[in-house]
């Protein structure tokens, strides 16, 4: 039974193939920062110098979201919603420690047990790169550690003198608030549960980097899908391209954050530019037909009988996978160790 009705069915695999056969679905998002999220390695908010856009030239630094900091948010969530609904027990399946193997979560995002066994991961997920530049997107917070009297200043104790301001202090980069990341999120061969259960993840996933209990609080907005028979433009190229369009319009108005509207149909336009000159066979929900599909989603998973139903449904598919493909990889390991 179809649980879309927005989409042609031949869109989908019937079930999830044990080789590529050349179906994508590419999940058109855009992640706006709401809080000051920390995207950092080593101490340092990653960045990289890339030119401004695809016609203007002028070399910028941006903001990096590497692609397990969006990649992993997302499927914890999923994993969560999976305990919630009994289709996976948190002893069974225990994420980078033990995997059960034959879930959702373990079929599509993939995993690795070194000698049990691999699964390559059928959700593709690159860097993606701030619009604005790295100057205007963050700021540099000053951290000191309060005493229980509410002020910097210690009474006496651990061998400190009473009034003695304490020299906890550090200095933190943080990402600002309304800071834009255009991300395409890529599904490998979608059947039409794991597109849901991708797209759902996706839409209920609200916070990224570290500190992801305190700070971290970002809002994906998706604007379109593109189901594809092959990959299409990367996240610098259209986040290049959207940057050309808010300056030939004079909507990059520096140092003011970007507007949301116009940063929305900056984006559409662009994608729609660069679909155009791609040399591939695609269907693009963008737009008002977008919109129909969006409205269905919604409808599935804002209820617990939907939502279960695409659970139950994707479960089933990748345990049908698992019986069938990771049950002989098992046993192939085992013979070869015998």
């Amino acid at each position: 039974m179809t649980l879309l009705k927005t989409v042609d069915s031949q869109l989908f695999q019937a079930e999830i193939p044990y080789k590529p056969m050349g179906k994508y679905a590419h999940f058109l998002t855009i992640r706006i920062t709401e809080s000051y999220p920390l995207f950092q390695t080593d101490g340092e908010l990653n960045k990289a110098r890339v030119r401004a856009g695809v016609k203007d030239k002028t070399t910028i630094s941006r903001l990096s979201m590497f692609k397990r900091k969006q990649s992993t948010p997302e499927r914890l969530v999923g994993r969560e919603l999976l305990r919630k609904y009994e289709l996976m027990k948190p002893e069974d399946c225990e994420y980078n420690v033990n995997f059960a193997m034959d879930n959702p979560d373990c079929i599509i995002y993939g995993f690795a047990i070194g000698d049990s066994g691999s699964e390559k991961s059928k959700v593709v997920v690159d860097t993606a790169f701030s619009i604005t530049a790295f100057d205007e997107s963050h700021e540099t917070f000053t951290l000191n550690a309060p005493f229980e009297n509410g002020t910097m200043a210690s009474k006496g104790e651990n061998g400190s003198k009473p009034g003695e301001v304490t020299s906890r202090i550090n200095q933190q980069d943080h990402i600002r608030p309304q800071v834009f990341f255009p991300s395409i999120v890529t599904l490998k061969d979608p059947t039409e549960a794991s597109f849901l259960y991708v797209f759902n993840n996706i839409m209920r996933t609200r916070h990224y980097g570290a500190q992801t209990t305190r700070t971290g609080r970002v809002r994906n907005e998706l604007i379109g899908v593109v189901f594809a028979d092959g990959e299409i433009t990367s996240n610098l190229r259209w986040t290049q391209a959207i940057y050309d369009q808010m300056k030939a319009n004079n909507s990059l108005n520096s140092p003011d954050p970007l507007d949301e509207d116009e940063v929305i149909t900056a984006a559409k336009n662009a994608i729609e530019t660069l679909m155009s000159q791609e040399f591939i066979v695609h269907t693009d929900f963008i737009g008002d037909a977008f919109e129909s599909l969006l409205k269905e989603v919604k409808n599935l998973t804002a209820n617990e009988t939907g939502i279960k139903s695409i659970l139950q449904k994707a479960d089933a598919e990748a345990k049908a996978y698992a019986n069938k493909h990771i049950s002989k990889k098992k046993t192939a390991a085992k013979a070869g160790k015998e």
